[in-house]
């Protein structure tokens, strides 16, 4: 049995939106307004029932959140309990995701990529201090704090990461999402935060080409390049991108983890702490890459982790395609294959007197998975209904 010692009080109460902003396998996220400030949250509203026998991972990810604290991390603002429901109020984000903020941008550059992905390590080795091990970083899981241009980016969701417990202590637990795990993940050997560096040149690698290092609609397969570390620089893509920045992504995304870049070797790496970032404008190849390989339909889906460990049991080291003649025969294949998630559904019980347009065009913006609009839709309705009482 769940006990955080807090019950939703009337400020509570209070506080709940009015509008379902995500729904997923066994939460839901509704937009809420603490009356007294105008503050507005995201606040996961989990049943308990679908906490049976996962008590241990929701109160793991809880005691995580709890520890953190960084400008680039989401923040747990409170918890509260009632009989049915766990309660967790989050600071609300609201500039949109990664991918959908450089592909708007009329211009990118290498350093607008270096100036992400220092953010993204700075929080990282933040949390590796703490003893924490994020576990699933990707970029849906990257987010903008705010619409403005100069936004900040933000680290998001802590339901597989893991705190070390005693000094050099090792995890072995299969999870992740397919494209962004790392080879001793697949490999089933005890792993270590270097995981998250793993993952973080992979990110780099997409920031800078649009497309992912490893891929496959057969996870299998995609497994098996990983476990392999076969990735290449390929041409064009790669052409107008500096050696320092593919000196990065070849230190953190080296096959033996030990051999690996820390957080913070690549904190004082030339292309995160010096000037090697070139200026030069590559909005056009990567957009177009980023559309092509990750269409707003596949990307902004949920990946199943669950096929890291499903296919862990069946994985079969065999021949693998090369990895550019692949790309010229299927360039929009994915890695990994996707699970739907239902954000179209209204959560009634907190929605049945949300007028009908406002509710109408949100639920229309959750269905074609368009995250920032959806989120000025819900406080343009707060500013309506503010005016209207």
């Amino acid at each position: 049995m769940l006990h955080f010692g807090k019950a939703p009080s009337p400020i509570f109460g209070k506080r709940l939106s009015f509008m379902l902003f995500y729904s997923g396998a066994f939460s839901e996220v509704v937009l809420a307004q603490e009356k007294a400030t105008g503050e507005m949250y995201a606040v996961k509203c989990i049943p308990k029932k679908a906490l049976r026998g996962k008590e241990s991972g929701i109160e793991n990810e809880i005691a995580v959140l709890r520890k953190i604290k960084h400008e680039n991390i989401v923040a747990l603002e409170d918890i509260y309990e009632s009989p049915t429901h766990l309660y967790l109020i989050m600071q609300l984000v609201s500039g949109g995701e990664l991918f959908d903020r450089i592909v708007e941008r009329g211009f990118y550059t290498e350093q607008d990529a270096s100036a992400l992905i220092k953010q993204v390590v700075d929080a990282v080795n933040y949390l590796h201090s703490l003893g924490i091990v994020h576990r699933d970083l990707k970029p849906e899981n990257l987010l903008y704090y705010n619409p403005h241009e100069e936004s900040k980016i933000m680290i998001s969701d802590f339901g597989l990461s893991k705190m070390e417990g005693a000094a050099n202590d090792i995890m072995s637990t299969a999870c992740g999402t397919p494209g962004y795990v790392a080879p001793e993940v697949l490999a089933q050997k005890p792993y270590s935060k270097a995981v998250d560096c793993w993952s973080i040149g992979v990110i780099a690698y997409i920031l800078l080409c649009g497309y992912p290092p490893f891929y496959d609609e057969n996870d299998s397969k995609l497994f098996e390049q990983i476990l392999r570390a076969e990735y290449e620089f390929d041409s064009p893509y790669w052409d107008d991108i500096s050696d320092s920045a593919k000196d990065f992504i070849r230190n953190l995304m080296q096959k033996d983890p030990e051999k690996r870049l820390t957080c913070e070797e690549a904190l004082r790496h030339p292309w995160i702490a010096g000037d090697t970032a070139l200026r030069k404008n590559i909005h056009e190849s990567v957009s177009r890459q980023m559309k092509k390989n990750f269409a707003k339909a596949k990307w902004r889906q949920a990946f199943n982790a669950t096929a890291v460990i499903r296919h862990m049991r069946r994985l079969q080291l065999g021949s693998s395609m090369d990895s550019s003649q692949r790309r010229k025969q299927n360039p929009t294949s994915m890695p990994g294959k996707s699970q739907s998630v239902d954000v179209s559904s209204v959560h009634h019980n907190d929605c049945k007197f949300l007028p009908s347009f406002f509710m109408k065009l949100t639920r229309l913006l959750l269905t074609n998975l368009s995250y920032s609009s959806a989120v000025v839709c819900c406080v343009l309705y707060y500013v309506v209904l503010s005016n209207s009482t």
